[in-house]
């Protein structure tokens, strides 16, 4: 059981070490976004885009939905934001301790 939980957590955090995907899966927090939609945010073709989706979709970070011609893509890992959010706080605490120690030097 531990293996297989490790696993997963390996095949998710591969899926969002490639920068695209980490960044179609934070533009997946704020709103349900088309292919078309998400193409547009790179200077991709849409064949390129979908096998990031793929891959996203493969390790459970995302899920789709068809709506006529249209598919459809939201967060299907829904703790991502929580987790963003407290690497993004670490990320800006590393750097403000870092500013901060900068312009202590030069005093």
């Amino acid at each position: 059981m531990d293996d297989m939980i490790s696993r997963r957590k390996v095949e998710i955090f591969k899926a969002l070490a490639h920068p695209v995907r980490l960044r179609i899966s934070e533009e997946l927090l704020r709103r349900e976004m088309c292919v078309c939609d998400i193409t547009e945010l790179f200077s991709f073709d849409r064949t390129t885009i979908s096998k990031h989706l793929a891959v996203l979709k493969s390790a459970g970070v995302i899920k789709d939905r068809k709506e006529g011609l249209f598919v459809f893509y939201s967060l299907d890992l829904k703790c991502l934001g929580m987790m963003m959010g407290c690497i993004n706080n670490s990320i800006e605490n590393e750097l403000r301790d870092h500013l901060s120690s900068l312009e202590l030097g030069k005093a």
